[in-house]
């Protein structure tokens, strides 16, 4: 081969590892903006439905309890079957339910198609991350892509709440539904060309007992925290699912132990870095989530504004995100992911503190009130992003690709879940992204410490 032609080979791959990793970090972000978008137009269905209070909490968990109940069957089925057949399986099930929600004539079927949407995303999510590590095998190659996807989670949600205030104005609630639909149709048609085969791993069993405790553990779990913003920690209506979930999920962990083929390997989580990773990652989402749902309820409530100027002011926010996560992956080649992501800790929690600090007074000016923390955290948040998920999947088997994005996925949706209902329970909303941010601080402590 000349060199013309080996220039002209290591072109084409670059461009093909390049279109790969727009199609699948397109999905990822897509199934979090399917997360998010939920959140602007909720009071309106809740009209439109006649719902009650925990019928609105109920809907505005389902997508997200399905999804990170199934995340670690998802992994698993990933890694069993191949990542390229468990992503077009999932995106099947993600566009079918996608397309049915926007005709929903109640309660009952809106909820069936977002747990059903949820569940098509618990497939993708792992399943993504199991065919990136095909596309880039080598472990440089796959670090750096793990620096830019870090930060497409964030991203989606960010678009999820941007995009449906927009929607909202324009059009309808069940306008909003009409995103992933074409995402996923999308998604489908180029899969078979864009994405490289991935071989199954017909050796291993699937775990399906261990998939069962860990499925239900999460879910009662997630449903018992969730509630607690309608019923008291004391009531039946949260003790019983906390517990029933903490009993499953103790029980999962004793025969994950025994179990010849775990569903999540008990060793896993024991490396130290890689647990601080995914602590950052749980808090990193839930200073972001945090964020958007009490500044949006603090702007249209304290200050009156309409829902398309709410998502206005999240602008700055998507911009200084963007850029952060932009610069997050040759900082990390540089800096380390460590210091990244450490660096990245501590500018969300300044962040934090300064929406707690000066935010949410309604007479203070959005300038220099709202605006230096909607800087300050995005920056923070995509840096922190980049760097855990590299730390998080740095060494991990490639037969264990599909697992390490089922727990990452998991820590970002269990973490803002957990933290919502224990900080929102114990203070204000400022006193909550105060100790949300001093909680960042002491992960990045942590992290800074690790050696």
């Amino acid at each position: 081969m000349t060199t013309r032609e080996a220039a002209h080979a290591s072109d084409t791959a670059h461009g093909h590892h390049r279109h790969a990793f727009v199609l699948l970090g397109t999905v990822q972000a897509t199934l979090i903006f399917t997360l998010a978008a939920i959140a602007v137009p909720l009071p309106l269905i809740g009209r439109e439905f006649g719902l009650r209070r925990p019928d609105l909490i109920l809907l505005s968990a389902a997508y997200g309890l399905a999804f990170a109940g199934l995340l670690l069957f998802g992994g698993r089925l990933a890694d069993r079957y191949g990542g390229r057949r468990t992503l077009a399986a999932g995106l099947v099930l993600f566009a079918a339910a996608s397309a049915a929600a926007p005709f929903a004539p109640g309660i009952g079927t809106l909820l069936a198609a977002r747990f059903a949407q949820g569940a098509g995303a618990a497939l993708v999510a792992p399943a993504a991350m199991a065919v990136l590590r095909v596309v880039f095998p080598s472990p440089a190659a796959y670090g750096r892509a793990m620096a830019t996807w870090g930060g497409l989670s964030v991203l989606g949600a960010t678009a999820g709440n941007l995009l449906s205030g927009v929607i909202l104005a324009l059009l309808s609630w069940r306008w909003t539904f009409a995103v992933p639909l074409v995402v996923a149709l999308a998604a489908l048609a180029l899969v078979p060309r864009s994405l490289p085969r991935t071989a199954p791993s017909l050796g291993r069993t699937l775990d399906v007992p261990g998939a069962l405790l860990a499925t239900s553990g999460i879910t009662l779990a997630s449903y018992g925290l969730v509630v607690t913003d309608a019923l008291p920690w004391s009531s039946t209506g949260v003790l019983v699912p906390l517990l029933a979930g903490t009993a499953l999920l103790t029980v999962f962990l004793y025969a994950e132990r025994r179990a010849r083929d775990p569903l999540l390997p008990p060793r896993f989580l024991c490396d130290r870095r890689r647990a601080l990773a995914l602590a950052a990652i749980a808090l990193g989402a839930c200073g972001t989530g945090m964020t958007f749902v009490v500044l949006s309820l603090h702007l249209q409530g304290a200050r009156d504004w309409s829902p398309l100027r709410t998502s206005a002011a999240f602008v700055p926010f998507a911009v200084a995100l963007i850029a952060s996560g932009r610069a997050a992956g040759p900082l990390i080649a540089r800096c380390g992911a460590r210091a990244v992501t450490t660096a990245g800790l501590g500018t969300g929690a300044a962040g934090l503190v300064c929406l707690a600090l000066t935010g949410l007074d309604a007479h203070t000016p959005y300038a220099y009130g709202l605006l230096p923390g909607l800087v300050l955290l995005p920056a923070g948040a995509a840096a922190a992003f980049g760097g855990a998920a590299v730390l998080a999947t740095e060494g991990v088997p490639q037969q264990q690709t599909g697992l390490a994005g089922g727990v990452l996925n998991t820590a970002m949706e269990l973490g803002p879940t957990a933290a919502f209902a224990v900080l929102l329970t114990l203070g204000g909303d400022a006193w909550s992204l105060a100790a949300t941010g001093a909680a960042l601080a002491v992960v990045a402590l942590l992290n800074h410490r690790t050696t």
